[in-house]
């Protein structure tokens, strides 16, 4: 495994873990999200310039859409989230409550 893959994979996987185990605010779960979109768009770039596929060249920019659209609408449920609740932590929203 070359260094750029560990280096990539290894930020990847520390999200995941920042994820799974670090869930007390809701923004540090959007943070772990925002941090593997960007190790995914940049495995994905670096990816497609060393193979060097012109037809794959937009798929980095179609993911880094998407992670824009998903950390909007993040930022949306985290507003609401403080607002009706008073607080982000995520061990106070009880989802079965309207």
């Amino acid at each position: 495994m070359t260094p750029v893959h560990f280096s990539f994979t290894s930020a990847f996987i520390l999200g995941l873990m920042g994820l799974a185990f670090h869930r007390t605010h809701l923004l540090s779960a959007l943070l772990c999200l925002e941090g593997m979109m960007l190790s995914l768009f940049i495995a994905l770039a670096l990816w497609a310039l060393q193979f060097e596929s012109t037809g794959f060249s937009a798929a980095p920019m179609l993911l880094l859409a998407f992670s824009a659209c998903e950390a909007s609408a993040g930022l949306a449920l985290l507003i609401a989230t403080a607002r009706t609740h008073g607080t982000d932590r995520l061990q106070n929203l009880n989802l079965l409550q309207c």
